[in-house]
């Protein structure tokens, strides 16, 4: 027997833990129901009372390929069918695990060998530390365990990718960050930037504090630094010029791994297969989750170097196995989507839309957006954008927080039935809508987002006249 929407809102509240909720405020129901999602069709999702939103935030930036792709769900199914699971332990394998890990080695930018599989982006880039430390500690140097990430930078909020994560509400009352994680600054020239400084001088800084944050903690103790290509949580903010030229060659000169943190990125989100293709990275270590199976199935991997897995192998004979690993590593049906998921985004050139319609995208953003006057910063790359809203364009002024200008925005877009992200670090509002977005429907993200915008825009108006 099915519940009815009201039992199955009354279960939710009684018996669910929500990420990122007001605790108390959704268990008394000050918030409302939780919106109870009932199906997807492209760029679109359903709720239990019959409601047509479109996602352009794509979940969480994930479901790259739309909902309802028919034939993910038959790989799924097919690969139930035959072996719903069996471990990756000592060397087993299937068919779908080995075909996907091949074409992730070829397919990645950079000098890749091996791929290691888990859940999550979060769980992937605690597998990235662990390969930092281990790698340094088979070639004889111990001490350089230090990984330094960016302010703004996300990188998942388990213990150590939540140390990384340069954001202080992941970090507040859970004892977090860990002292091996330190942060250097963030790549945003909108805020960072000192008066009259270009991008390429302001990321020529940014190298310059990064190497001297290493001198400072010594070399010899720094093993890696952690960046997305693009911030993506941290505002959905493109590097400025120069920006990864400059900080590349501080890390070689310091014997520092780079880890390209690809969850967001990867797959094509940029315009490019990959975020480090992009902007010219050459990393030694690509953490993938999120596009990998368009979020069909839980999956990631960290993808590892040939420099690093090359010490790993020369190491076994001397200290054994490779003592890593999960219970679901590899899983049978996390890879026959995976699959499923990269024949889609291969076969009908997905980075490609992303490239063509996201520079299509960028333009109405501005078009729309540019000449608000409460409209700071219109930015992003592909089909990732964002607006920032600041309460003196001239002046770069931050509304005030408790104004929750972001939220509002948000809030009268899901409205009008779109879903946009209000982002954290300041009044912003964020779109990754999924990659088989049309023109067509970039144009109804847009007006919708730009009413929604109006309609806040003209209640601060009333507010300021009334105080």
């Amino acid at each position: 027997m099915s519940l009815d929407i009201r039992d199955i809102a009354d279960m939710d509240r009684r018996s669910v833990l929500h990420p990122f909720t007001q605790l108390k405020d959704f268990a008394t129901g000050k918030t409302g129901d939780p919106t109870i999602v009932t199906g997807g069709k492209g760029i679109r999702i359903q709720d239990a009372k019959g409601n047509q939103l479109i996602d352009a935030f794509a979940g969480l930036y994930c479901v790259n390929i739309g909902y309802g792709r028919d034939e993910v769900a038959e790989a799924i199914s097919r690969q139930a069918y035959q072996l719903a699971y069996y471990h990756s332990y000592a060397a087993h394998t299937t068919e779908e695990l080995a075909r996907l890990s091949d074409r992730l080695v070829r397919m990645a930018p950079g000098k890749m060998s091996k791929v290691f599989y888990g859940m999550s982006g979060s769980d992937a880039n605690e597998t990235q530390a662990k390969l930092v430390w281990y790698y340094n500690n088979l070639r004889g140097k111990p001490g350089k365990k230090k990984i330094i990430s960016r302010e703004r930078g996300y990188h998942g909020c388990s213990v150590m990718s939540g140390s990384m994560t340069g954001m202080s509400f992941y970090h507040d009352h859970m004892d977090l960050p860990m002292g091996l994680i330190k942060h250097t600054g963030a790549p945003h020239h909108y805020w960072g930037a000192e008066p009259g400084e270009t991008e390429l001088q302001f990321s020529a800084r940014r190298a310059q504090e990064l190497e001297d944050l290493i001198l400072r903690e010594g070399p010899d103790t720094v093993g890696a630094f952690i960046g997305e290509p693009v911030l993506g949580t941290g505002g959905i903010t493109p590097p400025p010029e120069g920006y990864w030229a400059a900080i590349q060659a501080v890390l070689r000169k310091h014997d520092v791994l780079l880890i390209a943190d690809e969850v967001v990125t990867g797959f094509g989100r940029t315009g490019a297969m990959f975020g480090s293709i992009q902007y010219g990275m050459e990393p030694d270590l690509i953490t993938v989750a999120k596009g990998l199976t368009s979020a069909y199935v839980p999956l990631s991997a960290a993808i590892v170097g040939e420099k690093v897995y090359q010490v790993m192998e020369e190491a076994a004979d001397r200290i054994g196995s490779f003592s890593h690993g999960y219970t679901y590593s590899g899983h049978p049906i996390g890879a026959a989507c995976a699959n499923a998921v990269l024949d889609i985004v291969e076969r009908e050139d997905l980075p490609g839309n992303a490239r063509i319609t996201g520079e299509y995208f960028q333009a109405e953003l501005r078009k729309a957006f540019a000449q608000m006057p409460i409209v700071g910063e219109v930015r992003g790359v592909g089909l990732m954008g964002a607006v920032e809203f600041v309460a003196d364009r001239e002046k770069k002024t931050r509304f005030d927080a408790g104004l929750k200008v972001g939220a509002r925005i948000s809030a009268a877009a899901r409205a009008r039935g779109l879903i946009a992200r209000a982002m954290p670090h300041g009044d912003i509002l964020g779109f990754a809508p999924p990659l088989v977005v049309t023109r067509e429907e970039v144009d109804q993200i847009v007006g919708l987002a730009a009413e929604a915008a109006r309609e806040v825009m003209d209640e601060l108006a009333g507010e300021t006249a009334l105080a």
